[in-house]
């Protein structure tokens, strides 16, 4: 691979970029749909069990024998009583309409828009709520009406749990109460729905649980750096996945409908919600598409028989918070994997490691991208090394690759012929140049992702101007430095003997170093230290090719 097919694939490289930066930018400005009333949420339609769970169907109201009351669809009222209530980490507003999860706002994570505000991840601006209920028309469910029993609203210092129960009447003769409990220094929530049989024959009951949201962007998103939103799940047949919010409104979700393990969740930029059911325990996954343009992620849960006057329970939990992979390792299995890494998550897991080693040690992310930068450089110094010998040897034999051009320009065999003379000769190779940076790409683009991903970047600090890694620049001083290594890397490239190429080489770095004007402070840093660190390695070695400039470039 010579030169000119480097340069020839470094072209397409930019064109493809190009080509999906603006798809993404596309994606970006679609029209949001309008927003929600609480009336028009209660109306969504109730989860029904496709399949029978543990071999136990939901009979229809007209199989249930003896008393049972007839099913009829519940009233959804038009506005419900909301309760917040406050512990160390989160605030959290129940609505007694479903005794859904309205609002969470995390106390430890600041807005992306406005940094004085604490994150929403739960709440109305993107209709994102947890609900959950019993299933079929007869309820209770997330339409009905729950009253909430009185009791403390905050977590009170030396306690470690905040309790608050709910209790609904269905129409079909079953009674349920919700039981939420949250935990002091975590954001899972336990969540107990306990069923009470009313009637004079016995009665089967399933309860779901899901997540509802619409399908756009979180806020602070831009079309530069685009990242997953939408439906996730986990089991150990299946693995994890995530679900595009386009497959759901074609039926192509593809969610195991039956599991006995595993999650199902909503994840988005540096944040999850998940439903995490007991292992071991029979559920039924599913996906769908809503009025209104959302979309609800859950799971169902079988209660069984229940006998008359019997009360039984179904039981899980819900996360919802930061993308912190010390709490998702603890929460359930796989759900670290949210986390989202790309395709080298293998390579991107140690190099995380070793950057929060870097931060343990210096107690500054910025500092820790710099020391990982450095590491990385180290070991792949003999790489880099190789690359730029062979680069330094085309640079002084390139007026002579010029001249062969000149002289063979109506003959390009003869020309190619004498090229690679010329390099057997002066004993280069042209692949040299080209192989060892083809091995460091897949380890840059995983760092890449690793910077993107680490929500311990987020509103993380690291010198005077820049008070968040993962936010641009405010004064753009990373990328215009940023820019100016670019430059003078390319300067000191060996130039194409070509016209038209030594021009596109000339502008190339001036287009992609516009791309890191919209890129977070804490990539560019990484960049920006790589490219410092190259131009010193590349002036070193050039330097020593210097010194015998006159034996290589003898015509």
């Amino acid at each position: 691979m010579n030169l000119d097919t480097q340069r020839l694939i470094l072209l397409l490289v930019f064109s493809f970029s190009v080509l999906m930066l603006w798809d993404a930018w596309q994606k970006h400005n679609r029209p949001k749909p309008p927003a929600q009333t609480a009336a028009q949420r209660a109306q969504q339609t109730v989860p029904t069990p496709s399949a029978p769970i543990d071999g136990k169907p939901a009979p229809t109201p007209a199989a249930k024998g003896g008393g049972a009351v007839p099913a009829k669809p519940l009233a959804a009222p038009t506005q419900g009583e909301i309760v917040q209530l406050r512990t160390d980490l989160m605030v959290v507003d129940i609505d007694s309409i479903g005794g859904t999860l309205r609002r969470v706002e995390l106390l430890k994570h600041r807005d992306a828009v406005d940094p004085k505000k604490p994150f929403v991840l739960l709440g109305p601006e993107h209709s994102f709520t947890a609900q959950s209920g019993l299933t079929g028309e007869g309820g209770p469910n997330h339409r009905s009406q729950w009253r909430i029993e009185d009791g403390p609203r905050t977590l009170a210092s030396g306690q470690d749990a905040l309790e608050v129960r709910l209790s609904a009447q269905g129409s079909d003769g079953l009674t349920a109460e919700k039981r939420y409990i949250f935990h002091r220094n975590s954001y899972i929530v336990d969540l107990d729905v306990q069923v009470r049989n009313t009637t004079a024959a016995p009665l089967q009951a399933h309860a779901y649980f899901q997540l509802v949201r619409d399908d756009q962007a979180p806020a602070g998103q831009t079309a530069m750096m685009q990242t997953f939103s939408g439906p996730v799940y986990y089991t150990q047949e299946n693995a994890y996945h995530k679900v595009d919010f386009s497959d759901i409104a074609k039926d192509k979700s593809g969610i195991p409908a039956q599991a006995k393990d595993g999650w199902i969740g909503m994840a988005q930029h540096y944040f999850v919600a998940a439903w995490l059911p007991p292992n071991e325990t029979p559920r039924e996954y599913y996906a769908r598409k809503l009025p209104d343009g959302l979309y609800a992620a859950g799971t169902i849960l079988g209660v069984g028989e229940i006998a008359p006057g019997e009360t039984r329970s179904a039981q899980l939990r819900l996360f919802v918070g930061p993308q912190e992979q010390h709490r998702l390792k603890t929460a359930a299995p796989g759900l670290d994997l949210v986390v989202d890494y790309g395709w080298l998550t293998i390579i991107a897991w140690p190099l995380f490691w070793l950057l929060e080693k870097f931060h343990s040690l210096t107690g500054n992310w910025g500092v820790a991208i710099i020391l990982l930068t450095i590491s990385i450089k180290l070991v792949f110094f003999p790489l880099s090394a190789a690359s730029y010998k062979s680069m330094a040897k085309m640079k002084l034999v390139t007026p002579r690759l010029t001249k062969i051009r000149e002289m063979y320009a109506n003959d390009r065999q003869k020309m190619n012929q004498a090229m690679m003379e010329l390099y057997k000769t002066e004993k280069i190779n042209p692949l040299g140049g080209c192989f060892p940076i083809l091995v460091q790409i897949p380890v840059f683009i995983a760092l890449y992702w690793v910077l993107l991903a680490a929500i311990e970047l987020r509103h993380a600090p690291f010198i005077l101007w820049i008070k968040d890694l993962s936010a641009l620049d405010p004064y753009y001083v990373l990328p215009i430095l940023m820019a100016g290594t670019m430059i003078l890397q390319t300067r000191m490239n060996p130039k194409p003997p070509d016209p038209v190429q030594a021009k596109v080489m000339q502008f190339m770095p001036y287009v992609f170093s516009v791309f890191f004007f919209f890129f977070p402070a804490g990539l560019v840093l990484y960049w920006l230290v790589n490219n410092c660190l190259s131009i010193a390695q590349q002036w070193q070695i050039q330097r020593m090719f210097d010194r015998d400039k006159t034996a290589h470039a003898r015509r």
